[in-house]
């Protein structure tokens, strides 16, 4: 059977409010995309991911639907989107939206219908439940469950005109949808059927292994020091999350070609994987895990850990292994949830920048899967400098703030430490596309302050540059379309105990490529085992001089391929 062609693919992701601002309002819009779709097309990428341009009331930055067939007039209009999606099209790239049905905005039509009284016809399109038996409504602890929301403070929404609480996993702006409903699951599919129908190529699916809920709403496990218990168990990788998304194949999917879907899972593991993305299920085509990025995660969320190069290895390794013969990873190190991955697990400052962000991409899209660029990141972007708890705009960072702080008693800087490594403004500082005043982002004032080091690090000057890191990703993004091993090979790990040096071959039909990347600011030799087998190797892409001997310095990355004749 003929690989998909989604195996080949690069996808890009946007961020519309921070990608480009066509209208100097400082919020990013469609027309600004519009503009800058050559920038993308020259990067050779295959698959164009726009991440919510839906109506919102905006209180998760567009996660919060309040229409699933219209398009946010800050960004634009449907007129605008049908331009966009040709412009994408005319220059031979797909385009995925995002689908964000595991809840709603509280101003949709459905949720305002269900909101009406405990009769609505809607009521049961929503997870609506009265107080626990013997307590008064709206006080605390009389929520249904001990559930905490992820955004901070309790998962349960008190209702004063009919009396009871409805459930939201995230923002209490986010009511979750009932999707034992199968109403739910019919205005979902109706839905997506028509944006289809209207062109676009695909879904990439929005925490989908938290639509099926536990539906006894069972206490979760107390977390230390907060009023609140762990739901997760409950709502992550469901009873019927596996029946829902065979049913949304079947319902929206079949007789379709040439579209993608993948599926943001955030309690993921490799098993479950490899069932979601079996061709043979017809489910999804991949999974977004989350495992490689909580690798710097420990017990306490508010500390630091730093990188610990082996486990990164073994967590990719497995998951490599795992979906080797069945199934399908996506690679990605950055996303709109995610900080920048060159200050994360790189180094960020002057020196070592450019040389770390080439390193880093080169290790990850060699690896088996479909790799994942989000804006910037084919720039070198970096985190941005967050002084106070003001400088924030993220509701999930401003909500674990006053959670952590307020609630639970931990000091400030301790957690603005933590937020300013971690917290997802990092990824949503706008584009840095020249020099000019806000980094060309805007003519107006954008809505969250552009990185500082836009002078020096900025599209214009990278496209200029034929040594810069987007000339590199371009370099691999070609590599991947040209190579086949890169692709179809098998993956082998090498020094999987090395703390400095991530090393893998990938081979095919007697080609086999070598990839090192020295994570670390030191010069180290790679001990692999046949490494005098590889002095005459052809070297395919570095970051840095040819090295003698497999000497790599620092932040160094190779690529080397080695062709067995029969």
């Amino acid at each position: 059977m003929e690989n998909p062609w989604w195996h080949s693919a690069v996808v890009y992701q946007i961020y519309p409010r921070s990608f480009a601002d066509a209208d100097g309002d400082g919020m990013g819009d469609l027309r600004g995309i519009i503009d800058h779709l050559d920038h993308i097309a020259g990067l050779g990428v295959d698959v164009v991911w726009l991440s919510p341009v839906y109506p919102s009331p905006q209180d998760d930055n567009g996660y919060d639907v309040s229409d699933y067939q219209d398009i946010e007039p800050v960004f634009g209009t449907l007129a605008d989107f049908d331009e966009l999606l040709a412009g994408v099209h005319e220059r031979g790239m797909k385009l995925v939206m995002d689908l964000v049905v595991n809840h709603s905005s509280d101003e949709h039509r459905w949720f305002v219908e269900s909101r009406g009284g405990k009769d609505s016809a809607k009521r049961d399109w929503y997870w609506w439940r009265p107080a626990r038996e013997g307590m008064t409504p709206g006080t605390p602890g009389a929520e249904p469950n001990n559930w905490g929301s992820v955004f901070g403070g309790s998962a349960w929404e008190y209702d004063p005109v009919s009396g009871e609480y409805f459930l939201h996993i995230f923002s209490r702006k986010q009511p979750d949808l009932n999707w034992e409903n199968p109403e739910v699951r019919d205005a979902v599919h109706t839905m997506m059927n028509w944006w289809l129908d209207r062109g676009v190529d695909g879904f990439r699916m929005d925490v989908i292994d938290h639509i099926s809920k536990d539906t006894s709403l069972p206490d979760g496990v107390p977390r230390p020091g907060s009023a609140y218990g762990d739901g997760g168990p409950y709502w992550l990788n469901g009873p019927r999350n596996h029946e829902f998304l065979r049913e949304m194949n079947e319902r929206v999917f079949a007789g379709r070609h040439a579209m993608l879907t993948v599926a943001e899972m955030p309690g993921v593991t490799v098993q479950e994987a490899v069932l979601y993305t079996d061709p043979a299920r017809r489910e999804v085509d991949m999974v977004f895990g989350f495992d490689h990025v909580w690798v710097d995660r420990g017990a306490d969320p508010w500390l630091l850990y730093p990188l610990k190069l082996t486990t990164l290895k073994g967590i990719l390794g497995r998951w490599q292994a795992g979906l080797a013969e069945v199934g399908w990873n996506s690679l990605y190190w950055n996303n709109h949830d995610q900080p920048r991955v060159v200050s994360r697990f790189g180094d960020d400052g002057p020196r070592y920048r450019e040389r770390s962000a080439k390193m880093l991409g080169a290790v990850l899209h060699l690896h088996r899967g479909t790799p994942y660029i989000y804006q910037g990141e084919e720039l070198g972007m970096t985190n941005a400098p967050f002084a106070t708890i003001a400088d924030f705009r993220d509701i999930e960072a401003l909500g674990q703030y006053e959670q952590a702080v307020t609630h639970e008693g931990r000091a400030p800087e301790d957690v603005l430490t933590v937020l300013r490594a971690r917290g997802r403004d990092n990824a949503r500082t706008p584009m840095q596309w020249d020099a000019t005043p806000n980094a060309g982002f805007s003519t107006g004032t954008p809505w969250l302050p552009v990185n500082p080091n836009y002078p020096e690090l900025n599209a214009a000057a990278a496209v200029k540059d034929p040594d810069s890191v987007y000339h590199f990703y371009r370099a691999l993004i070609e590599l991947r379309h040209s190579e086949p091993a890169v692709v179809h090979g098998d993956f082998t790990m090498l020094l999987p105990h090395d703390e400095r040096l991530y090393a893998f071959t990938r081979a095919l039909d007697g080609t086999t490529l070598l990839v090192i990347g020295n994570f670390t600011a030191e010069t180290v030799r790679a001990e692999i085992d046949d490494a005098a087998a590889w002095a005459g190797a052809e070297l395919l892409l570095t970051n840095a001089a040819a090295p003698r001997d497999l000497v790599l310095e620092p932040w160094q990355v190779v690529i080397y391929r080695r062709v067995s004749r029969p």
